[in-house]
Parts: C-alpha cells; structure tokens; sequence
C-alpha cells in the first residue's frame, strides 16, 4: 500500500538508541522539519578532511517515506562544515545506525564533542514511481538546457 500523506498527516518514526546518553531525537521549536542529530564519538574535521560519523540512533522511517540527512546552516556558515552526499539519504528499509558524512569546506579544524550536533534529519513523504520508457520524451520550453541555461 502506498501512502500519500497531507501536510497535516502526523506519521510515526520508531527509533533505537544504540547510545543510551546520547539526547532523543526532537524538534526544537514546533514547526521545524528536521530533528537534530548528535555526534555519537568526539572527532576533529582539518581542512579537505571528510568522516563517517555515527550518531546513536537507528530509525524505521515508514513505508511511503525517506529521511534526509542534511546539514546544519550554522556549521555551514561560520566553519565551512557540510554533509558530502547532502543530502544523504535514508529509506524507509535500512535499520542501522543513521551516520553522517561530514567534510570540512573551511580554513580551520572544527572538533565535535560527543553529544554535539552535527546534522539534522528530515522525514519526507516520497512516491511511488512506475519508470517507463517511451522512444521519445516531450518537449518543454527548457528542452535540454543544463547546467547554466538560464542564467548564471
């Protein structure tokens, strides 16, 4: 069964703390999409490095859904720090740990305690897709402009 949910559908996320101190994860002001995920083992990112890094939780998104992992705008903006395949993707049959792959775009070591944030994770309703192929696709105003077609 494929689920199609509203903006007001409230779906229910089972999770398992691997790490018993590490905090639960909720959202911090009513509204937000994402729910902060915490860093699991202190680690030092340099400049160019990138890691795995682990945050204690194991999620079962539900079918008909997807977790995002995506960055935090604040480690973005004042060190540089993002998520390498950001947004990383969790599907709704994968049972480990929810891991982060982060890399530092910045000019200075940053370290992550344990317990420090280091990314946020959204859960998304995604579709059912039927992919068929047809010998010719339709034509659009864009066609087949890429990369810059319209504008810087």
């Amino acid at each position: 069964m494929v689920i199609r949910p509203t903006p007001h559908d409230v779906i229910q996320v089972n999770f398992t703390k691997l790490d018993s101190e590490l905090p639960s994860p909720v959202r911090a002001h009513i509204g937000d999409a994402a729910v902060d995920l915490h860093c699991r083992d202190g680690i030092t990112l340099y400049p160019g490095d990138r890691a795995s890094v682990g945050t204690g939780i194991a999620v079962a998104i539900p079918p008909g859904y997807a977790g995002f992992v995506l960055p935090r705008s604040g480690h973005a903006k004042s060190y540089g720090i993002g998520v390498v395949n950001g947004p990383g993707l969790v599907d709704s049959g994968y049972r480990g740990e929810v891991t982060v792959l982060l890399i530092n775009h910045g000019k200075d070591p940053v370290t992550f305690r344990r317990g420090d944030r280091i990314a946020q994770l959204a859960v998304l309703p995604v579709p059912e897709v039927e992919w068929v192929e047809v010998e010719e696709l339709d034509d659009t105003v864009r066609g087949d402009g890429g990369f810059g077609s319209t504008g810087a």
